[in-house]
């Protein structure tokens, strides 16, 4: 019976790589003009997002530090798997060798990891920021906060390690990428869907529902003008880290679902699971490394503000820099078109001089 179950899971695996080989050039085009979108947005917005932070006073608390984590492992990806992906768009297929496939496996896996716990991180931290308050300063010191930080990386190895030891990292040609097989060990696939996103799902839900449940009870003492605990900054604080868990969980959602369904019986499902539902998952997955930075700019005053004085500070400057150059440019052209006094004059000079003696 095991000897059946692991030809199946074996024939399995040989049919999904066989899959997504010859696609329309214009599929080729969609795929890659997504996912350099995505990249170069996730570069620019998380770069502005972790410079604002350094920037502006206001937003350099405990819980921005997770932002700024959460902003780094989303820059992890746009730095070398998402360029390789692209590479292997262009040349259909994957020519980088085992190692560069490794590499960029388990770098994905570890930006996809360290984003859900940064994300539970920050769950938890506006979850004691809120319903705690009064312990909130003693427990998320500046000392506490970067050791819950790191805490969270050194889970997020831990949590990728084993996937160098079961061989899941794996060249898919469906999506152009080393990523998690899903058919490699159904046990470990499961495994993998608990621990690194229904469990933490479930420790995000249960701190914004408590959230939520404060919120609603401060809005009623408002309406009997009984003093509130919630200023309207800590609301829209939560709010916006509230939408970025829902999108989350929204681009990531497909995906897991199909991992685990295809984990709990591989043989029959994963030969049903259509390759366009499975390609769309991916990306959209991919597409959610870039949303953070644009949320807190749309949600978040203080993020909105920094952003623009970055931007402009940085088109000043590059103003200034080609004003400079282009008037150092003109200087030395004019220089260069000065001519001599013409030679007649000097005729004329030196016959003047010969007259006067």
């Amino acid at each position: 019976m095991m000897d059946q179950n692991a030809a199946e899971r074996s024939g399995c695996i040989r049919t999904l790589a066989s899959e997504g080989s010859a696609r329309p050039a214009w599929v080729i085009a969609i795929l890659a003009s997504v996912l350099i979108f995505t990249t170069v947005v996730d570069v620019l917005g998380n770069l502005l997002v972790i410079i604002s932070v350094f920037r502006n006073r206001k937003l350099r608390n405990s819980g921005n530090v997770f932002v700024v984590s959460l902003a780094f492992a989303d820059l992890v990806v746009a730095f070398y798997p998402y360029p390789l992906v692209l590479y292997a768009l262009f040349h259909d297929g994957w020519a980088l060798g085992n190692t560069q496939c490794m590499v960029s496996g388990f770098l994905m896996g570890l930006s996809v990891i360290g984003s859900i716990f940064n994300i539970t991180g920050i769950a938890v931290n506006r979850y004691c920021y809120i319903c705690h308050s009064f312990s909130y300063s003693r427990l998320y010191s500046y000392r506490n906060t970067l050791l819950f930080v790191a805490l969270i990386w050194l889970l997020t190895v831990v949590a990728i390690v084993p996937n160098l030891f079961v061989g899941s990292l794996r060249y898919d040609p469906r999506v152009y990428s080393c990523t998690f097989a899903q058919n490699v060990s159904s046990s470990y696939t499961v495994a993998v869907v608990v621990v690194h996103f229904l469990v933490p799902i479930a420790v995000v839900t249960f701190c914004y529902l408590r959230i939520w449940v404060l919120v609603i009870q401060v809005r009623r003492k408002v309406k009997t003008e009984e003093s509130p605990r919630l200023r309207p900054s800590d609301l829209r604080n939560f709010i916006t880290m509230f939408v970025v868990f829902v999108l989350f969980a929204i681009c990531w959602a497909p995906l897991n679902l199909i991992g685990l369904a295809v984990a709990i019986d591989p043989s029959h499902v994963a030969p049903r699971i259509p390759e366009w539902l499975f390609v769309v998952s991916y990306f959209m997955a991919y597409f959610n490394s870039c949303l953070n930075a644009i949320i807190y700019g749309l949600l978040n005053r203080n993020f909105r503000n920094e952003y623009k004085r970055i931007v402009t500070s940085v088109w000043v400057t590059r103003l200034f820099v080609t004003e400079t150059s282009r008037a150092a440019t003109d200087g030395r052209s004019m220089k260069s078109k000065q001519s001599p006094p013409p030679p007649h004059n000097n005729n004329e000079s030196v016959r003047d001089r010969i007259n006067k003696e």
